[in-house]
């Protein structure tokens, strides 16, 4: 099956998921590869088999590069006891999930293998690279390019979302949230990727450490009976992906040259992952 036929296939059965972003009205019917509004706005399902919500091209610091050292190094299990944490969070029976910020869709795909791919997976991201390189994988998910603060589904569209690292509206979550669904979001804690951290930026500098306590007292204001739980571990780093290590994440962003330099010839044997799992029902 083509990308766009198993896309318009998706959407054809989970047409009441989707909500057009002109006029905030379900989407009434699927014509040929076009969702069709009440008041006739349409949009199509592209060649790759997802649909672009937004009114406007987007650039995001995630370029195709950055992107795609993501997926070799995610690949290979840099984020495998993340999506393990949010996997034992998450209910047991069958959710529709959201994965907010999805980018390249590797955890958000490992997730839904990992659970036997009972689920509907919907994953959107801000970044069209980021969704066409997830259109990829080897997954049911499907991928939409749509702006986090204008979601393109309908309210109580969704049993479960999940977040890893991305940012949140909980106004939007709360309206596609169902009763009782659950949100799980992940946080990097003050020693996520530290040594990389510390190779990039001098002790003086406010990068060589790290805090998302603010995040995670924002979410506590939203969720006061949510749970956190910290997870850590280490991360054996792959010779050959200790470069795409280094350059999949902003840390390399705001670091000098010389430093990027010298931390590409200093290879590490191991990396920390350390996140805060946040968990609530709604």
């Amino acid at each position: 099956m083509k990308k766009i036929e198993k896309g318009t296939q998706f959407v054809t059965e989970h047409l009441d998921m989707f909500r057009c972003t002109v006029d905030g009205e379900p989407y009434d019917h699927v014509e040929g590869n076009s969702l069709v509004c009440a008041h006739n706005h349409r949009l199509d399902i592209n060649k790759k088999g997802t649909l672009y919500f937004l009114n406007h091209a987007v650039n995001t610091e995630y370029d195709d590069a950055m992107l795609a050292a993501r997926r070799r190094v995610l690949t290979a299990g840099l984020f495998d006891g993340i999506v393990d944490a949010v996997n034992e969070a998450l209910p047991t029976t069958a959710q529709r999930i959201m994965d907010v910020g999805t980018g390249e869709g590797t955890p958000f795909a490992r997730l839904l293998a990992k659970r036997g791919n009972i689920d509907t997976g919907i994953g959107f991201d801000i970044s069209k690279a980021g969704v066409n390189l997830a259109t990829q994988l080897e997954t049911d998910a499907f991928f939409a390019v749509a702006d986090l603060a204008n979601l393109p589904f309908n309210d109580d569209s969704f049993d479960s979302i999940v977040e890893f690292f991305s940012p949140s509206a909980y106004e939007e979550f709360k309206r596609v949230l169902a009763p009782e669904g659950t949100l799980v979001k992940v946080v990097p804690a003050s020693g996520y990727l530290h040594e990389l951290r510390e190779m990039l930026y001098p002790v003086d500098s406010p990068n060589h450490t790290y805090s998302n306590q603010k995040v995670v007292d924002r979410f506590m204001e939203n969720y006061p009976t949510a749970t956190q739980k910290e997870i850590s571990y280490q991360w054996p780093i792959p010779a050959d992906l200790y470069v795409d290590l280094l350059h999949m994440t902003p840390l390399h962003w705001g670091a000098r040259p010389e430093a990027q330099v010298a931390a590409e010839a200093t290879p590490l044997p191991a990396v920390t992952v350390n996140v805060v799992v946040l968990t609530v029902k709604q």
